[in-house]
């Protein structure tokens, strides 16, 4: 994978970080239940773009789906999908509903409520406006109003209080400031206000890359118009279970090694992320 190096030192350092936080689970108890139920349950979007969406059958789909089937295969299980919205995920509260998410940027303010065993895609978080918008670049977002996903990265960079405390993160750099934001349970529902036409609900939106592309090709009369910031991707699960931690990490390094990670991300994305 590209940047592989800033990959095991990230990794590396997160995991230090997480063994200094207390425990909130005995050792192997996810491991066990996984292995006894014979099910790694992890929960995941509906419309995250390439990630993770409801394809035509109605089934779950994308490039997490793919990595997390390879990840269930390495333990001898089978992957089981949930999908609570994201603020939910992200509060960290599973109480044992699911073993583990995706996509996960990987702060050390998220650390003190999850354990980090694997960073396996970089992750680009782009601004979106309407087509007809004359807005061309992010800061002519300056004094809009903006749409981003409750409890996202997204929302902290708009809020001015993304902290780039991931090892390798370059200085944030905010390039406008909303004259007020919108949140909203995913970046599909912001889209879907987005579309609406220019200024009616939104002025534009923050999102991933992939989301963003997937609706636009999709027929959202959406553009692109820069990049934001770019953080790595984690998978992430609750603290404490150190056993579990190890049987992620090593499946994610043997789809490193053996080049299939590579190979889900060009099918997916077209370029190794």
């Amino acid at each position: 994978m590209n940047k592989l190096v800033r990959t095991i030192a990230v990794a590396a350092s997160l995991a230090a970080a997480s063994l200094a936080l207390p425990a909130t689970a005995n050792a192997g108890e996810v491991l066990d239940r996984v292995l006894k139920t014979k099910t790694l349950t992890v929960a995941v979007g509906t419309d995250w773009g390439k990630m993770a969406f409801l394809n035509d059958q109605h089934q779950l789909d994308g490039f997490d789906i793919d990595v997390v089937k390879s990840v269930a295969k390495s333990l001898g299980v089978e992957a089981n999908f949930v999908t609570p919205s994201w603020d939910v995920i992200a509060a960290g509260k599973w109480q044992g509903r699911w073993d583990m998410t995706t996509w996960m940027t990987p702060t050390k303010a998220r650390a003190e409520k999850f354990d980090f065993p694997a960073i396996y895609i970089e992750n680009s978080v782009v601004g979106v406006v309407h087509k007809d918008s004359k807005i061309t670049k992010l800061s002519e977002l300056e004094g809009k109003v903006v749409g981003v996903a409750a409890g996202d990265s997204a929302e902290q960079y708009v809020n001015h209080k993304l902290a780039a405390d991931w090892i390798g993160a370059e200085p944030i750099e905010y390039q406008f400031t909303p004259g007020q934001v919108k949140t909203y349970a995913t970046s599909k529902i912001a889209f879907d206000d987005l579309r609406l036409g220019d200024g009616v609900r939104l002025d534009g939106a923050l999102s991933d890359d992939s989301g963003v592309e997937d609706a636009i090709s999709a027929g959202y009369p959406l553009k692109a118009i820069g990049v934001a910031f770019s953080t790595p991707a984690s998978l992430a699960v609750a603290p404490g279970d150190k056993e579990f931690n190890d049987k992620i990490a090593a499946a994610i390094q043997s789809m490193k090694d053996d080049g299939s990670l590579s190979k889900l991300s060009i099918k997916w994305f077209g370029v190794d992320h």
